[in-house]
């Protein structure tokens, strides 16, 4: 059983469904059935998670948690939007799709993001449906991504997306036309309204570009509009994997969420650390670094810096990989440049750091240009997409893999990378 190049090429829709396009391959990729489980598990806890974490945030502002954590989310984000952000919170405004990014190490996962408003769908959909055609078992089934997408847009919906996202504009064009209904794409240049609901694929850090965002999320505050993901933009910084880790906050979390799924979270965040110039007192350091300041940190060895430098959020370089810096894949100059450059940023954008997380090497048969097939070594993220219905319970809609060659330290979507759906092994 598998999947010709020709059959590939020939189910793929006119002009494709990504700028710059990717590899192809006879077969899904294969997980054991502990990963299976283990995935078809998580959405329920990650949605747990985001939920406390809209919680602290809303505490905080109101003034029944300390207050600097709110200041700390809120940081670079103008006034009319914090004031938004709270007031959806307070109506029980939730995203409805969770897409964590998770890295295949030799046992279990790393979860390096959890992406608030995910490319790739209609790239899973298609690929679930193309390859559960050809009889394989694909994570969430043929229709999963499909069906997923539709409770989350209802009919007469518009996918209203940024200049920024239009690399992204194929694939939506082509679910969304999958999903009928009366849906449609817009440009947001384009877009003049009348629609009920609304599926943002904007950034809130381009909000600038286009009164049309601020409007947007105005009209989804009043119940104007029904707008997904919502305006919550404390919700999509990094900042959250960094406060999880944070000493003070232990008892905070066992109290918002069960041990059981905060353990499995646990499990799967590597470790992370806010960038704060605040200088410490003399006897205490930076957990687990065991230093007493950045500016040692910023001193390390190569040996010592398998560490990940990261942008958390609100700005042009926090998605698609551009604001990550791998520390051991640095020269020691740029690692003391870019570490210099965070803390200095650390009043109108914050930065994180984590552990850095080595993953797995897989082997997968891959189609060359010509049709041929080589064994093809590359490193694994995983995208599981969780849809969240009316009710509050969470579904596994489809798992994108994308199999990078393996000297690539950032995985992501590129010319020479393979996109894939899951399927048990």
């Amino acid at each position: 059983m598998s999947l010709s190049l020709e059959e590939i090429r020939g189910a793929l829709p006119e002009g494709g469904l990504h700028e710059g396009g990717w590899r192809f391959s006879p077969e899904p990729l294969r997980l054991t059935k502990a990963e299976t489980r283990f995935l078809q598990g998580l959405g329920h806890p990650l949605a747990r998670f985001q939920h406390a974490c809209d919680e602290i945030y809303r505490r905080s502002a109101a003034g029944s948690l300390p207050g600097w954590i709110a200041e700390l989310l809120d940081t670079g984000k103008p006034t009319w939007m914090i004031e938004l952000q709270r007031e959806a919170g307070r109506q029980g405004q939730r995203p409805r799709v969770i897409r964590p990014d998770l890295l295949l190490q030799d046992r279990g996962f790393a979860l390096t993001e959890l992406d608030a408003v995910p490319g790739g769908m209609g790239i899973t959909a298609w690929l679930s449906e193309l390859y559960a055609s050809a009889g394989f078992d694909v994570l969430g089934g043929a229709s999963g991504m499909l069906d997923g997408f539709s409770s989350i847009l209802g009919e007469g919906g518009s996918v209203v997306i940024s200049e920024e996202s239009e690399d992204y504009l194929a694939e939506m064009e082509w679910l969304v036309a999958k999903a009928g209904g009366g849906r449609s794409v817009v440009p947001a240049a384009d877009f003049k309204g009348g629609a009920d609901e609304v599926y943002r694929f904007f950034e809130w850090f381009d909000w600038e570009s286009l009164p049309l965002f601020r409007s947007l999320a105005e009209a989804s505050v009043t119940g104007a509009v029904k707008m997904n993901p919502p305006c919550l933009p404390h919700l999509e910084d990094k900042l959250w994997l960094a406060l999880l880790w944070t000493p003070a906050f232990k008892p905070l979390w066992r109290d918002m969420m069960r041990g059981s799924h905060l353990d499995r979270i646990r499990e799967l965040v590597p470790f992370s650390w806010v960038l704060d110039p605040s200088p410490l007192p003399p006897q205490a350091a930076l957990p687990r670094l065991e230093v007493h300041s950045w500016d040692e940190v910023a001193e390390f060895s190569q040996k010592e810096r398998q560490l990940v430098l990261k942008i958390s959020g609100f700005h042009e370089t926090a998605w698609g990989s551009r604001g990550v810096f791998v520390g051991h894949d640095l020269p020691a100059a740029e690692w003391k440049q870019r570490i210099r450059h965070a803390l200095a940023d650390a009043g109108q954008q914050p930065w994180i750091m984590q552990e850095f997380r080595e993953t797995r090497v897989v082997e997968h048969p891959v189609y060359r240009d010509d049709g041929s097939i080589e064994t093809f070594r590359g490193r694994v993220r995983l995208c599981p997409y969780y849809f969240i219905d009316g009710s509050g319970e969470t579904s596994l809609g489809g798992c994108l893999a994308t199999l990078a060659p393996a000297d690539k330290k950032k995985i992501h979507g590129m010319r020479d990378a393979v996109l894939l759906p899951c399927a048990p092994a």
